[in-house]
């Protein structure tokens, strides 16, 4: 059952360009189906299979993940990949029928995305500033550039120092599907990063060699993890929420775009969005700038 996962994510990985952030969801949650298929059929992973898999197995587990306490979007992450996984074996004619066909995925709602103010945004960029050691300087050139940009923090920690240019003042980076797409950024935020290449890295730099933008205390790259206990510990010092996450500068960055008149298909573009539906979740945020707009627009609005 594990070489059927591992044969899927090889599919994910060389047929579809899936992130290695993806793709370890997807073995997770399809390793953690696998292991409950194995328990409720009481045999050994070397001689279990996914033939007897039915949609009564489906909900039977679905209904332990809701005992369980797991939140309605993970339940639905979770079917999405079961969902998936099957549809590739029918296609690659390992299993003749395909048993999520009637399974029906939770019902979510609609996630809005959690933006903070310029204000706060403001008091968080500012804290790297007050210390002057190569780390602190490292965080606000982070800071600033993905506020600067948009960008997911998984594209951000994957940044080699050839894909910016503090001169022409735009990063390159690679999104999901490895889509390659060029961001223009502010010129503050490109005099915080030269700043950073020119003073901080080569103090943080072991291997002379590294083409890693970021790096960690050891000179590695640094990661995710890394990334969200720096963001953690300058938010906490900045006194704003708790809830503040690695998404949240992505999010605020496309409301305060639109807030300030950009057009949707311009920070669809910069978000690397392939669908424009997947944007508008913002324009909700923004009904303030709109009402203004017509206001000031519109000639009989007054």
């Amino acid at each position: 059952m594990k070489e059927d996962i591992e044969r899927f994510i090889t599919y994910l990985s060389v047929e579809k360009g899936f992130s290695e952030n993806t793709l370890a969801a997807y073995r997770n949650d399809l390793s953690q189906l696998a292991n409950f298929v194995e328990d409720k059929a009481g045999k050994a992973s070397s001689t279990s299979s996914w033939a007897g898999f039915n949609r009564q197995t489906m909900l039977s587990y679905q209904l332990q993940l809701k005992e369980r306490n797991y939140a309605n979007t993970t339940l639905a992450r979770k079917v999405a990949a079961a969902k998936s996984f099957f549809k590739f074996m029918v296609a690659e004619g390992h299993l003749k029928d395909n048993p999520m066909e009637n399974v029906a995925s939770p019902n979510v709602g609609r996630i809005l995305p959690k933006p903070i103010s310029i204000a706060q945004v403001k008091r968080l960029l500012d804290q790297p500033g007050k210390l002057s050691t190569p780390e602190a300087k490292r965080d606000s050139a982070m800071l600033s550039l993905l506020y600067a940009s948009g960008m997911r923090v998984s594209e951000l920690i994957s940044l080699n120092l050839g894909d910016v240019d503090t001169s022409g003042d735009f990063v390159r980076c690679f999104g999901k599907g490895n889509k390659e797409r060029i961001i223009p950024i502010a010129r503050k935020a490109s005099l915080i990063l030269e700043e950073y290449l020119k003073e901080a890295r080569p103090k943080l730099a072991r291997n002379k060699g590294d083409k890693a933008l970021f790096l960690n205390r050891r000179g590695d790259r640094l990661t995710r993890q890394g990334f969200w206990q720096i963001l953690k510990g300058h938010a906490r010092t900045a006194e704003l929420s708790a809830d503040i996450t690695p998404h949240t500068l992505r999010h605020s960055f496309a409301t305060h775009m639109l807030s300030g008149g950009a057009d949707l298909r311009s920070v669809q573009e910069l978000l690397g969005h392939a669908n424009i539906s997947t944007t508008q979740v913002y324009t909700h945020l923004t009904s303030d700038h709109v009402r203004r707009t017509y206001e000031k627009a519109h000639p009989r609005a007054k």
